[in-house]
């Protein structure tokens, strides 16, 4: 017996009167070491219910290997957490995500495949998302409400209707989790536009919608569809996202809270996405692809009502003054920020050449033309390409098919120019220094499209390559997923600059652990590593111009700091900062 059930205009939690009043909190996005104080500031800002999805592509990272639920991923513990809070959950597990998550949530594997049809009815797929399923829900299942755990309600695929129309598929679904024994009300959520709501909806289940603003508008638009039952708003938009290169997103307080006065006000249910975005931490990040491929910063603070680092900014306050005038609102004060380490400064003192430790460290992969990182099983990080020029002198190096997603191109150890996926770009000019120079190619994932057609589009080197129409043969291919950088083979520098990729260095002691971020003037592009823990990404192109550093991954005494930068650094030292710069707002 489902907990949460439907009438004709609203929602019955054990047979009484109740308002999802709900706010998105990625587990996967945040350390899970601050599960526990997120989520009571959930409830401190009024809600009653926590919203997530389920990264697909990290909880089954191999297709024929177990299901990971440990760490960041340990939803079990999560889900508890979240009950011990006294908080509901609404569980979004896809399978498609969207979330500006590398590749929408779908895994590697199964997008590799150039012939599956993804988000079908295709048994390819079908069958790929009943295995997932016979791992993933047996250990959730003691967490669904119907066995006195918080989850409420879980959803039907995800804004479906913005995608495709296979009914089949969506039955599949529906039914895959009722046979695996989830009980729970079942949903679907599409943007609120009539077409995708007709698209992307499944008879006799409910429908919510996803909307930002003009609330009456959608609102309508979703009765119309949805003749009776609960008015919902599964995504109501507070913020937006970032891209790298475009202003800072945001949005006054002030005008969210009065919209979602207006959703409220209406006798409307609500998941306001997001309440805390938290970060992509590690190579998570999605990207965007229309025109021109776009990938998205690392910080996913969403401008949010609870900011990426945890501390409550205007929206958390005026949605608390909003809640409380349709809702119980805890009598406890609002929280303060969190303590933050006073700022300092850290010098890199020890370096390895990058190139160097790529080739030595890895087993290549030799392919008379260049393997993508499909090809090479390699789901996200960099690929080293090497082969050698036949002539001297002046050339064009052209790039059959362009590169996926960011190529930097050596001849004999000097850099000679960049590749973009976002310019198009398939050519470059180049000078070769003598017959047989050594050609290095490294490629960059900058994470995978998580929206629209090009989902699952191939990383690395996409076709064959040529020096002056001369095809270049006899390529080694080097995979570099960076999962582990504890070996990298450092010694003392006093280089005041850099100008080859390298990785650096340095360490700094902490007394007592707490929040801090990590700004790096005078470099150029990298990714950044602390006591082991993958930051994510770096980039003065910007926005963004500090990482988030969460205070559990530091440590009393001793910590490492390690960089890999890609390109050129004038300065051997990082900051610490105790203010996030996230970079100037869109005007």
């Amino acid at each position: 017996m489902p907990a949460l059930t439907t009438t004709a205009d609203g929602f019955l939690l054990h047979g009484e009167p109740f308002r999802i009043v709900s706010g998105a909190l990625h587990y996967f996005r945040v350390h899970p070491g601050q599960w526990a104080d997120r989520l009571r500031k959930a409830r401190l800002m009024g809600l009653n219910t926590v919203e997530t999805y389920l990264p697909w592509n990290l909880h089954q990272p191999d297709p024929d290997g177990p299901l990971i639920l440990d760490g960041i991923l340990d939803l079990p513990r999560y889900l508890a957490l979240a009950k011990q809070e006294g908080l509901h959950v609404l569980l979004r597990p896809g399978p498609y995500i969207c979330a500006e998550w590398d590749g929408g949530g779908l895994p590697a594997w199964l997008t590799a495949d150039p012939d599956i049809r993804l988000r079908s009815s295709d048994p390819r797929f079908t069958g790929a998302i009943d295995r997932y399923l016979d791992l993933l829900l047996p250990p959730l299942l003691p967490h669904l409400a119907a066995n006195g755990g918080p989850v409420i309600a879980v959803q039907v695929e995800n804004e479906y209707g913005a995608y495709g129309d296979d009914t089949d598929y969506l039955k599949h679904l529906h039914e895959g989790f009722r046979s695996r024994g989830v009980e729970e009300l079942l949903f679907t959520c599409d943007q609120a536009d009539p077409a995708h709501l007709q698209a992307g909806g499944l008879p006799g289940t409910l429908a919510t919608g996803t909307f930002g603003s003009r609330i009456e508008q959608s609102l309508a638009r979703l009765r119309a569809h949805q003749s009776e039952g609960p008015l919902m708003c599964t995504e109501f938009w507070v913020g937006w996202f970032d891209h790298w290169g475009e202003p800072h997103h945001t949005r006054s307080a002030a005008d969210a809270a009065a919209d979602l006065d207006r959703l409220l006000s209406a006798g409307a249910s609500v998941n306001i996405y997001m309440f805390h975005g938290g970060t992509n931490f590690g190579f998570t990040n999605g990207a965007n692809h229309d025109h021109a491929y776009a990938p998205v910063v690392t910080s996913y603070d969403y401008d949010a009502p609870l900011t990426e680092h945890g501390d409550p900014g205007p929206k958390y306050h005026a949605f608390r003054e909003v809640i409380a005038r349709h809702a119980p609102v805890p009598a406890e004060p609002a929280p303060a920020p969190a303590p933050k380490l006073a700022p300092f400064t850290v010098e890199l003192t020890h370096r390895a050449p990058f190139l160097p430790y790529a080739v030595r460290t890895t087993e290549p992969v030799g392919a008379e033309t260049p393997l993508t990182m499909d090809e090479l099983g390699q789901p996200a990080g960099y690929v080293l390409y090497r082969t050698t020029v036949p002539e001297a002198g002046d050339g064009l190096l052209h790039f059959t098919g362009g590169v996926g997603d960011r190529a930097q191109v050596f001849l004999d150890g000097a850099p000679v120019g960049v590749l973009e996926r976002e310019r198009h770009d398939e050519t470059l000019a180049v000078r070769a220094p003598r017959p047989g120079a050594a050609l290095d190619v490294l490629v960059e994932n900058l994470g995978g499209v998580n929206y629209g057609p090009r989902i699952g589009a191939p990383k690395g080197l996409l076709g064959p390559v040529t020096f002056d129409r001369t095809p270049l043969h006899g390529w080694s291919c080097h995979r570099l997923p960076l999962t582990d950088v504890t070996g990298v083979p450092f010694e003392p520098s006093d280089r005041a600059d850099d100008h080859e990729p390298a990785f650096h260095h340095g360490t700094f002691e902490v007394t007592e652990p707490a929040d801090t971020f990590l700004a790096l003037p005078g470099w150029t592009k990298g990714q950044a590593w602390i006591n082991g823990f993958h930051l994510g990404r770096y980039w003065n192109r910007g926005p963004q111009r500090t990482l988030y550093v969460p205070a559990p991954v530091l440590r009393a005494g001793r910590n490492d700091l390690i960089l890999l930068e890609q390109h050129a650094t004038t300065a051997r030292r990082a900051q610490f900062t105790d203010t996030p710069d996230l970079g100037p707002e869109k005007p």
